[in-house]
């Protein structure tokens, strides 16, 4: 194995595991950290998915040094920490911290971070991270209910989270190419910044970041980062040609879609999918926790569906306001979610082996209410979004893990296709 990676949810680290596939690079993830025995087979990459984004900083720095730790003890040479494109996290972390722990681990003076990924409207200029042509203070990310992000100057929001200097290595410099980038990381460190935020607009300036960074044992950022990175180990003759493509089989089997997620993307897809028909359930935390809504009575509707049903849980922020005040804010998630999973877990006993799930938080919880551990990459329905099929199980499932900020509007409709 060369590359191993370190994704803070479920959704990010199919992602990143598209990513790195696409470029050649034969690539599995795991769900969890891997246990000491696991077998990483052939793999030249491994993308391990980890449920830390938003749990305390003290616990996601533990789950990614295990994780670290396993990597690279199975031969991993570089370190790729990945988060959201929209740099989810607080004040408190937990980007800075993990990534100033894991930068310990591996010993090097300094590492980036670019949470670019023009496919998906996300670009990095100045060190202001955009969402589309709105600064991410400016986009409905403003409205997240567990990471609201009010600042989009990303060398502030780090430099909250970490005691690290945080630098920046701007548009200017990276347009110039990977030999620029190169000296700005060594100007940066000479200066004492161990942290450096990349601006990157266009697919082109990641590759060129990615050709700089060969030499970094740690890279952290979103999926786009990766872009550059195999061709490293193919200059170094580590890899060779493009990979062969796995065959991706399909079981047969009933379908549903599970949607957590309350981001204006993921609404609009909800809409989308009801304008075409789609049978559709709300279920809210408020129902969940006074008992009308059950498992029982979830699973009931969605067998007595005459088509692919939806599940959802999205509202508007003022709504998931009210509810985060009545309930608490971490509990009305894990309503949610729990009740999510367990529906997950009950249709599988009833044939149903295909799910769309939409939000990396309710993904996480699906993913583990299945029991499924690995997982192969499958065809991309948009950027950032493929089918996976599990591996390592008797009964496999395939499942399209969509970050909820991910996707046109159309995916709930147009996802199917593609298991024809």
């Amino acid at each position: 194995m060369l590359l191993g990676a370190i994704a803070d949810d479920l959704t990010g680290g199919t992602d990143l595991a598209l990513m790195l596939a696409r470029q050649g690079m034969r690539t599995v993830q795991v769900v969890g950290v891997p246990a000491e025995d696991f077998d990483f087979g052939d793999a030249e990459a491994m993308v391990v998915a980890l449920k830390s984004r938003t749990i305390p900083a003290a616990d996601a720095v533990r789950l990614s040094l295990d994780t670290a730790r396993r990597l690279t003890a199975a031969g991993a040479e570089q370190i790729i920490f990945k988060y959201c494109s929209t740099f989810d996290s607080t004040d408190e972390g937990n980007i800075g911290p993990v990534t100033e722990a894991l930068l310990d681990f591996v010993g090097d003076a300094v590492t980036l971070a670019c949470p670019a990924f023009p496919a998906n409207g996300r670009t990095v200029y100045r060190g202001h991270l955009f969402v589309g042509d709105l600064l991410l203070s400016d986009s409905p990310m403003k409205d997240h209910p567990l990471t609201p992000m009010k600042d989009a100057n990303l060398v502030r929001v780090l430099q909250r989270q970490t005691k690290l200097a945080v630098g920046l290595v701007s548009h200017d410099v990276v347009s110039k190419g990977a030999t620029a980038i190169s000296h700005a990381f060594a100007q940066a460190s000479e200066k004492g910044e161990q942290i450096l935020i990349v601006d990157a607009v266009t697919d082109e300036q990641l590759r060129a970041i990615g050709a700089a960074a060969s030499g970094l044992k740690l890279i952290t950022g979103a999926a786009g980062i990766a872009m550059g990175l195999p061709d490293n180990f193919r200059r170094a003759g580590k890899i060779r040609g493009m990979g062969e493509q796995s065959s991706f089989p399909v079981p047969t089997g009933l379908a549903v879609i599970l949607a957590g997620s309350c981001s204006t993307a993921t609404r609009r897809q909800i809409a989308r999918a009801m304008d075409a028909g789609t049978p559709a359930l709300k279920i809210d935390p408020m129902g969940i926790a006074d008992g009308s809504i059950t498992v029982g009575s979830v699973v009931d509707w969605i067998r007595s569906a005459e088509q692919t049903p939806l599940v959802y849980s999205s509202a508007d922020p003022k709504d998931v306001l009210e509810a985060q005040a009545r309930l608490g804010r971490d509990r009305a998630g894990a309503l949610v979610e729990d009740l999510l999973a367990q529906v997950a877990f009950v249709l599988r006993q009833h044939g149903f082996n295909r799910f769309l799930i939409a939000g990396g938080e309710t993904s996480g919880a699906v993913v583990n209410a299945l029991g499924l551990k690995a997982l192969l990459i499958g065809p991309e329905i948009d950027p950032g979004v493929p089918w996976t099929r599990s591996i390592g199980v008797d009964q496999p499932v395939v499942l399209a893990l969509k970050s909820g900020n991910f996707g046109a509007d159309d995916v709930f409709i147009k996802a199917w296709n593609l298991l024809q």
